[in-house]
């Protein structure tokens, strides 16, 4: 015995016609490799005696992420005299251009002379963008301003 079941004509189509797969390609992939970035930080002390060093903790913040992007910094004292280094690392040379380990991290920064001291710390990444921070240290003599 064979039992036949009917199919609505509406329903014929789908069996008769074979499966259509569609794909777009485009050569042309944008992918966002640059994005704005800046560098947060914790209050700093102002005032130094000379040998005395401030610590400066720092948070590199991104608007957006790219895995192969690379940060870095570089930094200039136009005014008084000092030493700039992160964690254990020996004192920074002006100028030249360190890395930047992780997306927080402290610099540490120690007064040479009882003069007022500036620093000017410029943060840039693999694709050029910078960013730069800027810290006026002024001498504590240790005597009480009327």
């Amino acid at each position: 015995m064979i039992i036949l079941i009917p199919i609505p004509p509406w329903k014929w189509n789908l069996l008769t016609e074979e499966p259509v797969v569609a794909c777009a390609c485009n050569d042309d992939i944008r992918i966002q490799q640059s994005y704005d970035f800046e560098v947060t930080y914790l209050p700093v002390l102002k005032k130094l005696k000379v040998g005395e060093v401030a610590e400066i903790r720092c948070r590199l913040v991104r608007s957006g992420e790219y895995a192969h992007t690379k940060y870095y910094l570089r930094y200039f004292q136009p005014d008084g005299k000092g030493e700039l280094w992160m964690n254990s690392s020996e004192p920074f040379l002006p100028n030249d251009t360190y890395d930047l380990p992780d997306e927080t991290f402290r610099l540490y920064y120690r007064s040479l002379r009882d003069d007022t001291g500036r620093i000017d710390i410029v943060f840039f990444d693999s694709f050029g963008k910078e960013y730069t921070l800027s810290f006026s240290f002024s001498n504590d003599s240790g005597k009480e301003a009327d």
